[in-house]
């Protein structure tokens, strides 16, 4: 490869959609985000303009590019990653989607997937790693097809496209010539067997979604279509495509059995690649692929936190305690503990090990001497306390012992948390030199395909710790903080359980 060469990792997430150009030492050379629109029409509902999300994802893409006096040319191949689930419905013969994409946080389909978990939850698991739970695509997709007007008879006559934001913006790139998406995305729409690495056809039929909606399924490392010239001024292929959670993995270089990453993002999601072989949780966790590569599957353990960074941007501006969200560590040492206080932020309902989808964000131990400090620290400490629930499952789940979590994300520029999550877990916290590592792991996947890098083992030499924080509470004080989270979550669900029987 010539030395003047790139990775483009477009890496669209959540909140906003980001570029990033990599070099061959892994090192980030330039890169560009943009903000997005929120849309909430009705209380649980989160959607997204899909239009806005291509037109924010090529307007970052070329604004990199002009950033790093980088002609398209010089681009060797298209690593993509993105928000998993969210779930975009289009014509085929316009490229325009019939409904707002509906983001993974949504709620709307909860009464759906409740009335299936008698019946399916074991069907389900077995098949497709999940539970039944409205996070996932399918009774999303479902849910477009009965609610758009003649949405339904347009997707059985083989018009309508369906796809995760990977497969929207592959089809958008492509001008229309590619429909596809990779196994780590296709597994997070409750419609993919992920042992016979096929879609589901009972779960198809289940949800009514007519299979000539779905995209073709490639390797997470292969060749997935060409950016047309149009768009950055040259033909480049897109070779590398992994849902942002298992970009991460990837990039963190967790290709080992046992070894665990966790992304502090809007949400918190935590992985642990477990091989080659399916391994269904028995607590509460889900299994998902975590890439394919040269035929052979990875598989990992998933433990997924619905809010995380979002308790931050509540702070921020819902209860403008703050004007910048990297203020809030300093409001958080404006006091030495939390003085009793915790904050459990199911905005959403609660993930992994509760799966509570009625559950709703709760503040206990409130006192007439608790200010905005004891809140703010409260907040931060949700994170890691959820954290250290995911991760005792995954420890039952696995059998191993975790000593070592290697951490990325915004929320790991923040001392305090990564302390405190050091402190509750027991266990070191490690925070890499490359610290974009969902898009990393997509540029890395892409860039392998077309040698731009040798191998893994060529890959593995680049990454390079930074940080590691080192456990500093004694087992007790860590047993009081645990036993006072949990009797917080305890109280969350009662109070759901309490308001859904009013």
């Amino acid at each position: 490869m010539p030395m003047d060469s790139f990775i483009l990792a477009l890496d669209q997430g959540t909140t906003s959609s980001r570029a990033i150009l990599f070099d061959k030492n892994g090192k980030t050379v330039a890169k560009a985000q943009k903000e997005f629109n929120q849309i909430f029409p009705q209380s649980g509902w989160v959607e997204h303009n899909p239009d806005e999300i291509w037109s924010s994802q090529i307007s970052v893409a070329t604004e990199v590019l002009n950033k790093a006096h980088v002609k398209a040319r010089q681009i060797s191949a298209i690593g993509i990653t993105n928000q998993r689930e969210t779930t975009v419905v289009w014509d085929k013969r316009t490229g325009r989607a019939i409904y707002n994409a509906i983001v993974w946080q949504d709620r709307r389909t909860t009464e759906r997937c409740n009335s299936l978990k008698e019946q399916w939850s074991d069907r389900i698991q077995r098949s497709t790693g999940l539970v039944i739970d409205s996070y996932f695509s399918a009774s999303k997709i479902e849910w477009i097809l009965n609610h758009v007007e003649g949405a339904r008879a347009l997707a059985e006559e083989g018009y309508l496209a369906f796809g995760t934001i990977d497969s929207w913006l592959i089809w958008k790139l492509s001008n229309g010539k590619a429909h596809v998406t990779d196994p780590t995305n296709a597994s997070r729409t409750m419609l993919y067997d992920i042992t016979k690495e096929c879609w589901d056809e009972d779960l198809l039929h289940l949800f009514g979604v007519p299979s000539a909606m779905l995209p073709d399924v490639k390797e997470s490392c292969d060749t997935f279509g060409v950016c047309d010239a149009e768009y950055l001024g040259h033909e480049i292929p897109i070779t590398g495509v992994a849902g942002d959670q298992q970009a991460a993995l990837f990039g963190q270089m967790c290709t080992k059995t046992g070894m665990v990453k966790n992304t502090y993002g809007t949400g918190c999601f935590m992985l642990m690649n477990i091989g080659n072989e399916f391994v269904p949780s028995s607590n509460k966790l889900l299994t998902t692929i975590a890439w394919k590569i040269n035929g052979k599957i990875n598989y990992a353990l998933e433990g997924s936190v619905f809010i995380a960074g979002a308790v931050v941007q509540w702070l921020r501006d819902g209860l403008e305690f703050v004007r910048n969200s990297a203020d809030i560590e300093a409001l958080a040492l404006s006091v030495e503990h939390t003085d009793g206080v915790y904050v459990v932020p199911a905005f959403t309902g609660l993930g992994a090990p509760y799966w509570s989808q009625e559950a709703r964000g709760t503040i206990v131990g409130l006192s007439r001497g608790t200010h905005k400090g004891h809140i703010a620290r409260a907040s931060l400490e949700s994170m890691a306390y959820q954290t250290y629930d995911v991760l005792k499952a995954m420890e039952a789940d696995s059998g191993v012992e975790i000593r070592e979590l290697r951490v990325d994300g915004g929320a790991t520029a923040n001392n305090l948390l990564m302390q405190f999550q050091s402190d509750i877990l027991g266990a070191d916290v490690v925070c890499p030199h490359q610290l974009e590592t969902t898009a990393l792991g997509a540029a890395y996947l892409a860039g392998l395909h077309v040698g731009y890098w040798d191998s893994i083992q060529e890959i593995e030499a680049i990454w390079g710790k930074d940080r590691i924080f080192n456990p500093k509470k004694t087992s007790q004080e860590r047993k009081v903080l645990i036993e006072g989270w949990q009797r917080a979550v305890y109280s969350t669900q009662a109070w759901a359980s309490y308001t859904n029987n009013s």
